[in-house]
């Protein structure tokens, strides 16, 4: 009778959660909320940093609670009168990738995390909770905040030009994508207008951005740089660039990042997004993206195009990466006993939520690649950076390498799954 109860109780609430009225609690704009993150291998602390009022909120007006689930980390907003879940949003980080590296178990590193959410109308609880080693979210933040403090920066930060790209429609009901340059000078910005024209073509020609064309907008941001390019530290070329971008993160030649999260999100909230994208002006093979952070591509490179959908798979969708054979930082990423939470790959400890239904029921687990083509459905080992226990939808795809030019079923549905979110 008790589980009876709790069971009613839990589908309730979360009723609540999901009718949430956004003009019972928002405005019609952004409140931004910096923090620090801080910590080693083994541990990590969060401490404040300061509070911004943004001028647009992108986001969706009533798809307020993220009911997919997806990133390592999970933030909740409470009104904090009557304690209703008003907004929540599932992200990942830099700082969580930094501590599965080699250095993070050496020393202390500090990273700025960002998050946003619609302005609120009264006093909130912001409540962050982090996946615990079974994968499942516990809380370790929260900030009382009042959106009404005249602590609250109101300065336009970054100002700088804006252009339409591709506009279907109001932004509540879209997913919007900012594209920011990088390394690009003054003189450099009628390229930089090419190259996100080429972006935007570029994603259009791939399904299923194709298809959700009509759903989604694109707009640019021009940060000027002083210097053209962007830091090679391998190479000892250092640039003074607008967001500060470097190649070899985390020691990893080709992994194209940046920690100056604060400039990022200045220049970005100069239109309203719901993703972030930063087009780099090198030659450089390079590329990097964290779900619902920001992806980052070299746009000047042969495999340009390519790297433009790959990143995007992880900053949009949550994607992992289906190879397991190139170096990386990564130590122990995907622990074979849990069920990793990224759509594509899994442990088979509950291969259940994954793409099971997608299968011929008397296809063979794991699965056989001889005699398969490459986008065939199955269960392929090697995936998420290692050779074994992890296990990829097909024997190749974009999120694998660029063998082939195509997102497998896996992929497609969980990208659609994401717009249709933003979109409704």
């Amino acid at each position: 009778m008790i589980k009876k109860i709790l069971i009613l109780f839990f589908i309730v609430t979360t009723c609540l959660s999901a009718q949430v009225k956004y003009d019972d609690y928002f405005y019609n704009k952004q409140l931004r909320l910096d923090y620090f993150h801080t910590g080693n291998a083994d541990s990590d602390s969060y401490s404040f940093d300061e509070l911004i009022e943004e001028p647009y909120w992108g986001g969706s007006k009533i798809n307020l609670i993220d009911t997919i689930g997806y990133g390592n980390f999970m933030f909740y907003v409470y009104d904090l009168k009557t304690n209703n879940l008003i907004y929540s949003r599932g992200y990942s980080s830099l700082f969580q990738e930094w501590q599965t590296t080699e250095e993070a178990k050496i020393f202390d590193r500090t990273f700025t995390e960002i998050l946003v959410f619609p302005y609120p109308k009264d006093s909130i609880r912001v409540e962050i909770h982090n996946r615990d080693s079974k994968n499942k979210f516990q809380k370790r933040k929260e900030f009382l905040i009042d959106p009404n403090s005249y602590f609250v920066k109101k300065e336009k930060l970054n100002s700088a030009e804006k252009f339409d790209i591709h506009i279907s429609g109001e932004s509540e009901k879209k997913l919007d994508i900012v594209l920011l340059s990088e390394g690009y000078t003054k003189d450099e910005m009628e390229n930089f207008e090419k190259d996100c024209k080429i972006f935007a073509n570029t994603l259009f020609e791939y399904e299923p951005f194709y298809s959700l064309r009509e759903n989604i907008n694109i707009w640019g941001v021009k940060a000027i740089s002083e210097d053209s390019g962007v830091d090679i530290p391998g190479d000892s070329v250092w640039k003074n660039t607008a967001l500060n971008s470097t190649f070899y993160t985390f020691d990893s030649e080709r992994y194209l990042m940046t920690t100056d999260n604060k400039s990022v999100r200045n220049y970005a909230s100069n239109v309203p997004y719901d993703q972030i994208y930063i087009l780099v002006n090198t030659e450089k093979y390079g590329g990097g993206a964290i779900f619902n952070y920001y992806s980052t591509a070299a746009v000047n490179n042969s495999y340009s195009k390519k790297i433009y959908i790959h990143e995007f798979g992880h900053g949009l969708a949550g994607l992992a990466d289906e190879y397991y054979t190139s170096d990386v930082a990564y130590q122990n990423f995907y622990p074979h006993d849990v069920e990793p939470w990224e759509p594509n790959i899994t442990t088979l400890v509950n291969f259940e939520s994954k793409w099971k239904n997608l299968l011929d029921p008397n296809i063979k687990i794991p699965t056989d690649s001889e005699g398969k083509d490459k986008l065939d459905l199955g269960v392929f080992e090697g995936g998420g950076y290692v050779e074994k226990g992890v296990y990829r939808p097909t024997i190749s795809s974009l999120m694998k390498g660029w063998d082939i030019d195509e997102f497998n079923e896996v992929c497609k549905l969980a990208i659609e799954k994401i717009i249709k979110f933003y979109s409704e």
